[in-house]
């Protein structure tokens, strides 16, 4: 019987075949890292970017008077300034939509003027005058807090910065 041995530098098809095998396989890992690192960074795109749709919607409903819409985009329980009891759940919410958009401020009148403020990617700012004194945005110290949570965009937060 003969001995077959056969070495990969002696047989250059095989070499290059090997080769071609192990090229592939490190595209295939470089491709996979790059569409894992781009997948990380999507989320943060799409919060740059989900936000003014939300607003849309949520200055919409807060203008029209829409409180189960408002509701349905709020996170509870929702801070309130000091002193104030935060805003516990759902029927809470409802309970208090008037002293939430219309009382320090008039968000309804505020919010078609009211620019967005962003924070970071996951947070935004709204910031209203008092609705004594409607047209003064240079004092506009009443803050409606925004954040990107799993559900996505909510209203977490109403402040008074002066307090």
């Amino acid at each position: 019987m003969k001995n077959l041995s056969v070495s990969l530098d002696a047989n250059p098809a095989a070499s290059s075949g090997l080769d071609s095998f192990i090229s592939i396989r490190l595209i295939s890992a470089q491709t996979l890292f790059t569409a894992i690192v781009m997948l990380l960074l999507v989320p943060n795109i799409f919060a740059q970017a989900d936000f003014p749709p939300f607003w849309k919607k949520f200055k919409s409903a807060v203008v029209a008077g829409d409180k189960a819409v408002v509701a349905e985009m709020t996170k509870f329980p929702l801070a309130m300034p000091y002193g104030i009891n935060a805003v516990k759940n759902k029927e809470d919410f409802l309970r208090r939509y008037n002293e939430i958009f219309k009382g320090e401020t008039n968000a309804a009148q505020c919010f078609p003027r009211a620019e967005q403020h962003k924070e970071s990617d996951r947070r935004y700012e709204i910031y209203c005058p008092f609705k004594e004194t409607p047209n003064d945005w240079e004092n506009a110290p009443i803050r409606f807090e925004f954040e990107l949570i799993k559900g996505g965009w909510r209203f977490v937060g109403l402040d008074n910065i002066n307090e």
